[in-house]
């Protein structure tokens, strides 16, 4: 599970994760075990794009990022609208606190003009 390690290496130890489905999740080890039980599975033969939206600095070492994600699934496209609040430490962009949202169907791309910031293929 090399991507789900890479994951979870994004946020911060006492990070805080509402899901798409609002399951809250405070804390990596809440986060950890929810994550290595969902993933896997869910995302298979699928794949994920997010294209940044805007970013608000909060101060020089914390940000809100608003970010569009694109699922691309086995039933058609999905899509999701996040918001994440990040930390810098030591150096590093850490996920502090996350809320995943869905967005309308009738805000799908009807053309190749995303500009994604990161693609995985699950």
């Amino acid at each position: 599970m090399p991507r789900t390690t890479n994951f979870l290496k994004l946020f911060r130890a006492d990070a805080i994760w509402t899901t798409g489905g609002g399951k809250r999740l405070f804390g990596l080890e809440a986060i950890s075990a929810f994550t290595r039980q969902v993933l896997p599975g869910g995302m298979q033969g699928s794949t994920v794009t997010f294209e940044l939206e805007h970013i608000l600095f909060v101060r020089h070492d914390v940000a809100a990022v608003k970010v569009r994600q694109l699922y691309e699934t086995p039933d058609g496209p999905d899509l999701g609208t996040p918001l994440w609040v990040m930390a810098k430490e030591g150096g590093r962009w850490l996920l502090t606190a996350c809320q995943n949202t869905g967005a309308p169907h009738d805000e799908l791309p009807t053309a190749a003009t995303s500009r994604p910031i990161f693609h995985d293929r699950a």
